[in-house]
């Protein structure tokens, strides 16, 4: 029951996280949202390491290091795919994929949840499917697009796979080696493409609490993935959309459609049947 309420947990904090992001993405360059939030982000893991200390190691930075560099070639190929493709289509297909592939993972590796959490699992993974599309025109989405959802749903789902294989006892370390590896390929990627930095005006204190609360929800992971099934923790955590849309409606106002509202209540109905056999 501790890994579902970690995990839950830290779905809702990365959801929130997500819909601080959205804002300051309207106020700034988005590799400036990217860059600025992870360095955000690290100062508070570094601030943490007192209060949750672990075992330093070559493993837990490997493992972290790892982890970062998939997760942030998964943010910049989801962006490419959103710039080419149909964000109806590119949205649900990253985080579908993302939600699966540490699944399969855990399935493989020899895990074995009750019947009824599997049920909740399938409904988790419809769930993400439903409250991730976006309302767009109808037109194809080009295979390159796709193919780029796809690779961005795997570098996502990595992230929380090769962040789970960090020795017991790491504490905190291999999210100091994550964000050391996301903070250098975006600051790379920025000098690569001569692209600044600098946040738009007003736009840094929201950069800095979607950083923080990143790095809380990646705190929640660790600890919930410890207590629990990788296979459940991680489809539960992948249930963030569903937050971001509710902040959406109540906060900014923004109408949901049908089939999200739909999503949100399957995201609840996971969460019940995975937690009553936990």
């Amino acid at each position: 029951m501790t890994a579902v309420i970690l995990a839950t947990a830290c779905a809702i904090v990365y959801g929130t996280a997500d819909f601080c992001g959205g804002l300051a993405t309207r106020r700034s360059r988005v590799l400036s949202v990217v860059a600025l939030s992870q360095i955000a982000g690290f100062a508070l893991v570094l601030a943490m390491m007192p209060v949750l200390p672990g075992a330093a190691s070559e493993a837990a930075l490997g493992w972290g290091l790892g982890a970062g560099a998939a997760g942030a070639a998964g943010l910049v190929l989801f962006y490419r795919a959103l710039a080419a493709g149909v964000m109806s289509v590119v949205a649900p297909t990253t985080a579908v994929t993302s939600a699966a592939l540490p699944v399969l993972f855990g399935l493989v590796s020899g895990e074995r949840p009750a019947v009824v959490q599997v049920v909740g699992v399938v409904l988790a993974l419809l769930s993400v499917l439903l409250v991730s599309r976006s309302p767009s025109a109808e037109q194809p989405s080009s295979p390159a697009s796709i193919a780029m959802a796809l690779a961005a749903g795997a570098g996502f789902g990595g992230f929380f796979i090769l962040l789970a294989q960090a020795p017991d006892g790491s504490g905190l370390w291999p999210l100091v080696g994550a964000r050391l590896a996301s903070i250098s390929l975006v600051v790379l990627l920025a000098v690569v493409t001569r692209r600044t930095l600098k946040p738009g005006g007003g736009a840094l204190g929201i950069i800095a609490l979607a950083g923080v609360l990143d790095m809380a929800a990646n705190v929640l992971y660790l600890l919930a993935e410890q207590q629990g099934l990788l296979s459940l923790v991680a489809v539960l955590v992948s249930l963030y959309p569903a937050s971001t849309l509710v902040l959406a409606r109540y906060v900014l106002g923004e109408r949901l459609q049908a089939i999200q509202m739909a999503g949100v209540a399957f995201a609840l109905g996971a969460v019940a049947l995975i937690a009553v056999a936990s």
